[in-house]
């Protein structure tokens, strides 16, 4: 009995430490110079802003500040969860859903608000770009107008973009939509460099496209990235850190990124997979899928 007690006490820990061994994959301070880089000083974290209440939300995998609502946001769950997008305030109450009508969530992974075909209507994007094993040859970007009205249960009928990679099936975790070029931006999440691919806006008007490489990363398990609402600041998280870039006026998105980022503030969770940038840029915040009975919880790095 105490033989057996020891290994399920080894399972368990097997099982704690899975995540941050996966993240492991991080390439070696020779190989990422960045990271002595550690900025602490820009933000200060974590503060626990509530955990949520809505029990239907346990595999959280993206996260995004509504654009015409104070205080709310917007999450979905990852594969085999139903097509909704929950709606949430930042104590983590719920505040309704949004079901998006004809289609399926195969495997979402991310979430963007970004500008679309109408002039100062603000999209709501969602990312089915999810493939543990690599072996679907699409992927999708579902797109719908921001709601102007909250409720509790709202229905959509989304947009649907079809993407294929230029050098095959790749898992995904990460979705951005820059708001001054209106580029739609898909990060890999288990190439040893994590890969930066992009397609133009008007790719929704032909249904499908072709996703263009534009640049390697050093450093790898990207699950969650943001881009700020004036475009200047950028965010993407593994499960162990956090990246920032800084994007002067005159850069694309890959340029600013191909320089290097600082590292920020980050406390791991269970299994965090979702950042978002606040509106007002003097925050960031991070929410986990639930694992080992720890449920999802929101959290909070103020800008100092």
């Amino acid at each position: 009995m105490v033989r057996l007690k020891k290994l399920f006490f080894k399972l368990f820990l097997i099982g704690l430490a899975f995540p941050f061994w996966i993240s492991q994959k991080v390439p070696q301070t020779k190989q990422l110079p960045i990271i002595p880089e550690y900025q602490d000083s820009l933000y200060s974290g974590p503060k626990s802003m509530g955990k949520l209440k809505n029990s239907s939300i346990d595999e959280a995998s993206g996260l995004v500040f509504s654009r015409n609502h104070a205080g709310i946001m917007y999450t979905h769950n990852d594969s085999g969860g139903k097509p909704i997008v929950f709606i949430i305030d930042t104590l983590g109450n719920s505040r309704g859903t949004i079901t998006l009508k004809g289609v399926k969530n195969r495997d979402w992974e991310d979430i963007s608000i970004g500008p679309g075909p109408v002039a100062d209507v603000n999209y709501i994007y969602v990312g089915e770009i999810g493939d543990n094993q690599a072996k679907y040859n699409e992927i999708k970007i579902y797109r719908f107008p921001e709601p102007q009205n909250l409720d509790e249960a709202l229905e959509v009928e989304p947009e649907v973009l079809i993407l294929t990679y230029p050098d095959g099936p790749k898992d995904a975790e990460t979705l951005m939509v820059d708001p001054l070029s209106q580029d739609i931006y898909v990060l890999s999440k288990r190439d040893s460099a994590n890969i930066l691919y992009k397609v133009s806006q008007k790719a929704f008007q032909q249904k499908q496209a072709v996703l263009q490489q534009v640049l390697k990363l050093p450093f790898t398990m990207s699950v969650a990235g943001d881009i700020s609402t004036c475009g200047s600041k950028i965010l993407v998280k593994n499960y162990l850190m956090v990246f920032f870039w800084e994007r002067k006026p005159d850069q694309t998105i890959e340029e600013a990124m191909s320089k290097d980022p600082l590292i920020l503030p980050y406390k791991p969770e269970p299994q965090g997979e979702a950042i978002a940038w606040h509106p007002t840029l003097d925050r960031y915040v991070t929410l986990s899928e639930k694992r080992f009975n720890i449920w999802p919880e929101l959290y909070r790095y103020d800008k100092k």
